[in-house]
């Protein structure tokens, strides 16, 4: 079983948008499609700046 299957198929592109987003924001030239070229550092910080704009978003519907 494959990790990449979303459970909402509808969200993929949601999810996608807030990834190039997400890579904007620290400075991550990512393509759409496959990123192999990425370092290791280049996707955690992709995915980590993902988590913490989700956190803020959470704490901020929470107020």
């Amino acid at each position: 079983m494959s990790s990449k299957k979303n459970v909402v198929p509808e969200a993929r592109a949601a999810l996608e948008k807030f990834k190039m987003e997400a890579a904007s924001e620290v400075g991550v030239n990512l393509k759409q499609g496959y990123n192999g070229h990425l370092t290791s550092r280049e996707a955690g910080s992709v995915g980590g700046q993902m988590v913490k704009n989700m956190i803020k978003s959470y704490e901020q519907s929470m107020k």
